[in-house]
């Protein structure tokens, strides 16, 4: 495997960064997870756009580089792959080891990729089964802490969550995603992924003031229903309010749609409209092709 590192192909086995780069010391760094289809970034101005956004947060607004598609383009290239995972991170880069960023910004940029299953109608799921979720007593962190709408290297917040799933384990059922509510008790969202819900026809999902990650296959996904036409409502939610949904699934770059078949263990059917969603996202796959 290639991994394109400040602007040259390293082959995987030798790519590394400084230990004294602030995105290995603090987190001070930016992340997107993408999906390639046919060669080509799904959604890559989204995607773009909200990578920018977040080193605009982090007072980096320079550190994306300008032909920044021109190394993903070789990375994929140079791997031979046009199905594929892709994750592009840019760092602040090696500075002095104190907390206080200097001003002078010289990024880390790294892509690296690899292999996934074709998607769309002919193609088939990076998730052999449907998801097993579990709501967590770790709560999500507060925007006033940390804006829940960039996405940098820092996900302990997820991490926790995920050993919290662990450590409270019950028999031979692991959970695939933790549900996390804010300090308020209202859902949020999973540790990677956007949470949709069903009830009485309409297709419910926490809003972007609910402190959760703007997803881009939640974005996706709500722009589809509205297409067709089915009912959309995004608020503040509680914990009895998915428990009661109908149906459930949860949405990521990587997982596309994910129904969930287990909630709390509850059983829970994928439904007609979940069908529908995953439908229409794999149409809208093949018309990117």
């Amino acid at each position: 495997m290639y991994y394109h590192v400040n602007g040259e192909l390293v082959d995987s086995s030798n790519a590394s960064v400084s230990v004294r780069d602030r995105g290995f010391m603090y987190g001070d760094a930016a992340f997107e997870t993408l999906r390639a289809y046919g060669g080509s970034i799904f959604e890559w101005e989204a995607h773009l756009a909200r990578l920018k956004r977040t080193c605009e947060t982090l007072a980096m607004p320079d550190a994306v580089p300008g032909d920044l598609a021109n190394r993903v383009e070789e990375t994929l290239a140079a791997n031979d792959l046009e199905d594929a995972y892709v994750r592009v991170s840019v760092t602040r880069g090696e500075q002095p080891g104190k907390l206080t960023p200097h001003p002078t910004v010289e990024p880390t940029i790294v892509v690296i990729v690899a292999s996934l299953p074709r998607g769309g109608l002919d193609g088939r799921s990076i998730w052999d089964e449907p998801a097993v979720l579990r709501t967590v007593k770790t709560r999500r962190i507060p925007d006033e802490a940390l804006p829940a709408d960039i996405k940098t290297h820092n996900y302990l917040n997820g991490i926790l969550a995920r050993l919290e799933l662990r450590r409270t384990q019950r028999g031979d059922t692991i959970a695939d995603e933790a549900l996390i509510r804010d300090l308020n008790g209202y859902i949020t969202e999973g540790t990677t992924s956007n949470v949709f819900f069903i009830t009485d026809g309409t297709l419910c999902t926490p809003s972007l003031d609910a402190s959760i990650l703007p997803g881009i296959t939640r974005s996706v996904v709500l722009s589809l229903a509205q297409k067709v036409n089915i009912p959309v409502e995004t608020d503040h939610y509680r914990i009895e309010d998915i428990h009661a949904a109908n149906e459930v699934f949860l949405t990521n770059t990587t997982w596309e749609l994910r129904p969930v078949t287990t909630l709390d263990g509850i059983e829970i059917e994928t439904g007609a409209m979940t069908d529908r969603l995953i439908r229409l996202f794999n149409q809208r796959i093949e018309q990117f092709y």
